[in-house]
């Protein structure tokens, strides 16, 4: 996939950037509204990363230049406004999703994948397990209807696991998926926060299991069988 990604911050276009690289993305980088007004219109990309607050041209502008050019990319847009009225005029001149900053690197990486199933028409948009559900468009997690409220890296790591429920998910994988702009997420982190989610879903039907030396399957727990599981005892608390 590549991505146009326009801002002006020099420090948060860096990390976006490589935090989308390491999944795998093609990036390039635009720090204002006249450039983005251009390329945007003539090079190809699958997605679009468009700040609203923007030199020379405003992002809205910039946005409301690219539908009325045909440019037809989804848009996500990222702007320090949380007016209500902000983010229906974004919306209504076209962008697909809104993320108010500050925001956590796993949660836009989420964002841009759901953006990346609608356009290709894809409508798997929630995620179950047992009776767990997790709602990747609105970001939310219920188990028999009742919502679970996890932070951003807590949900973005269950997305993971129920992504590949009943697969082992590698360590280093999660480990590169997790990481942020502002500091690495550690192998330590990682067992910390899967220790976390064994403790929020000890009663919930699921298990998470350590297989040693790869990594983390999550899977659905057997009728009679426990709650926690035993094999992730070595993992720090």
């Amino acid at each position: 996939m590549r991505i146009l990604l326009v801002e002006d911050d020099p420090a948060l276009s860096l990390g976006v950037a490589r935090g989308l690289e390491r999944e795998g993305w093609q990036v390039d980088v635009l720090h204002d509204g006249e450039q983005a007004m251009t390329e945007g219109v003539m090079g190809q990309y699958d997605l679009g990363i468009l700040d609203l607050g923007l030199p020379r041209r405003d992002g809205m502008e910039v946005l409301r230049h690219w539908r009325a050019k045909g440019i037809r990319m989804p848009v996500l847009l990222l702007t320090a406004r949380d007016e209500l009225s902000d983010r229906v005029q974004g919306l209504d001149a076209g962008a697909d999703d809104y993320l108010v900053k500050p925001f956590d690197l796993p949660e836009l990486l989420a964002r841009i994948r759901a953006l990346k199933r609608r356009a290709q028409g894809r409508i798997d948009e929630v995620l179950q397990l047992g009776e767990l559900k997790l709602d990747i468009a609105h970001r939310e997690l219920t188990h028999h209807g009742q919502r679970i409220s996890l932070s951003p890296r807590e949900l973005a790591l269950t997305e993971l696991l129920m992504q590949k429920a009943g697969r082992v998910v590698p360590k280093d994988s999660i480990v590169a998926r997790m990481s942020s702009w502002e500091a690495d997420f550690s192998e330590n982190s990682v067992e910390v926060y899967v220790h976390r989610l064994r403790k929020r879903f000890a009663d919930l039907g699921v298990v998470i299991r350590t297989v040693r030396g790869f990594g983390y399957v999550m899977e659905a727990a057997t009728p009679g069988g426990a709650a926690a599981d035993p094999s992730g005892a070595d993992d720090h608390p």
